[in-house]
């Protein structure tokens, strides 16, 4: 008899394999040091052993725990395949280390693993909800038997007395999701741009986008471009009612949910004038600012001007921060406070307030996840250090200076038939004045409706958010427990 140190069980294997037709593979570890597990799982005779069943390519990926104890023969080892596309697998007493090539690797701690297992008694495959009690996971909790196939990462994990519990991890879902080392940032899907746009603007059609592919092209074109047009549309209310409740619900701000409006200041704000608007995002003065703006210019009679500017902020935060990194700095650090107090009967600032720089990134990414930027709703600035009061100043003429070139402006005159969707989150907009009779319509919906019919969509059309889980005899309107948003 031969000891072999599987994970942390040691086992008592028979030199001389019993199994028929399959050599077998063992290797001698010194106590304490990690086996290297690789290929198949066989049992006794080339059966698949009935408590191990969850392990083989035939189970579902959803595996509930066994019902009783695994031997120490049924945690055999095969010799790995030739040219085996299968990654290695190492456990030590902290981590699973997985080897995916050469000077490319991952390490996940077994408490990450266990607390991440997707089985059906951990984690509810319709609600998509955990069901595993984490606060019952033992801090020093180690596999049994770890063990690579063209599944994933098979775990056995220790379980009551009388049942161990059964974790399979599909290859692609641990590499999207780890996290020792880090990942490297990867590739932003958005595309910066400045005046040159009006040769090409992104847009679709009304007919195209009463279809899902129409409404994924229109939404994807938002989420590259900041922002996007819908021709071909009834020039009617009603038609552009519909045309936002493609996307999801409308949010119900203090100037009503799905809104018109003409320059005669029935609510107290500039949008309801003549005046030139300057390019702004929408909102400031909300603690969570819409994420979807869309207009729609339903007539112009008897006059002219009104037209429409749009600004890239991503493009111009690039340039700032290329051009003058300490005032690009004090943007994305130093909050402003807003208000909007035109309404007897509203008063709205962010809660809390003065939280929120002009330009936000992401913590781990580093990208830009919002602008936000309104200078005629900012409110006192007397959070300012004093050493830092003309600096800041000084950084906010030069934002202004570079939303107001004429390489950073796209004015477009809007008609009646087109709607223009803009993410508010990241380009700014604004209009020359006008004169005449101008009656627009429009609505807000916010960042969360959009990128949830997004994702959707995303789903349906792309299956990019699966981990390649996606087709494994799932019906099509079932969600893969494996998907990247969960």
């Amino acid at each position: 008899m031969a000891t072999l140190r599987v994970g942390f069980t040691r086992l008592r294997i028979p030199l001389q394999s019993r199994y028929h037709g399959a050599v077998k593979y063992l290797s001698r570890c010194a106590p304490g040091r990690p086996s290297y597990l690789n290929g198949s799982f066989h049992g006794r005779d080339n059966q698949i052993p009935s408590t191990l069943g969850l392990l083989t390519g035939s189970r579902s990926i959803s595996s509930a725990a066994t019902r009783e104890v695994v031997s120490s023969e049924q945690l055999g080892v095969t010799e790995p395949r030739a040219h085996s596309d299968i990654p290695i697998a190492n456990a030590d007493e902290r981590k699973i280390s997985i080897l995916w090539g050469p000077q490319r690797w991952s390490r996940f701690h077994h408490i990450w693993l266990r607390d991440h297992c997707r089985c059906s008694g951990c984690f509810h495959p319709i609600t998509k909800q955990r069901l595993l009690n984490t606060f019952e996971i033992p801090a020093d909790i180690k596999p049994i038997h770890v063990q690579g196939s063209t599944d994933g990462l098979e775990v056995i994990w220790p379980g009551s007395s009388t049942e161990s519990h059964s974790s399979v991890y599909p290859w692609t879902w641990l590499q999207a999701n780890t996290y020792d080392p880090a990942p490297q940032p990867t590739s932003c899907r958005k595309v910066l741009w400045g005046s040159k746009i009006e040769k090409s603007p992104p847009s679709v059609t009304y007919t195209e986008v009463m279809d899902e592919m129409g409404l994924y092209k229109w939404l994807t074109n938002v989420e590259t471009f900041g922002f996007c047009f819908v021709s071909g549309l009834p020039a009617t209310p009603e038609a552009t009612e519909e045309l936002c409740k493609r996307i999801g619900f409308i949010r119900e701000t203090q100037y009503g949910t799905f809104w018109e409006f003409t320059a005669d200041l029935s609510k107290g704000d500039t949008a309801y004038t003549t005046m030139a608007l300057g390019a702004h995002t929408d909102n400031t003065y909300f603690t969570d600012p819409c994420g979807l703006q869309l207009f729609h210019l339903l007539s112009h009679t008897e006059g002219s001007g009104g037209a429409t500017l749009l600004v890239d902020g991503a493009y111009v935060a690039a340039l700032m921060k290329e051009l003058h990194p300490r005032f690009h700095d004090l943007l994305s650090r130093v909050p402003i406070p807003a208000h909007a107090a035109g309404e007897p009967s509203a008063l709205y600032t962010p809660s809390p307030p003065a939280m929120y720089p002009p330009l936000r990134y992401h913590p781990r990414t580093k990208e830009l996840v919002q602008v936000r930027w309104n200078n005629d709703d900012r409110s006192v600035m007397s959070h300012l250090p004093p050493d830092e009061v003309e600096e800041w100043y000084q950084a906010i003429k030069i934002w202004n200076e570079l939303l107001t070139k004429p390489d950073s402006e796209y004015w477009v005159q809007l008609t009646p038939g087109t709607v223009l969707t803009i993410d508010n989150h990241r380009v700014l907009h604004g209009r020359s004045a006008f004169d005449g009779k101008r009656r627009v319509c429009g609505a807000y919906i916010g960042v969360d409706e959009y990128r949830s019919k997004l994702a959707v969509l995303k789903e349906k059309f792309d299956g990019v958010d699966d981990n390649s889980q996606n087709k494994a005899g799932r019906p099509e309107n079932i969600r893969s427990i494996w998907n990247s948003n969960l």
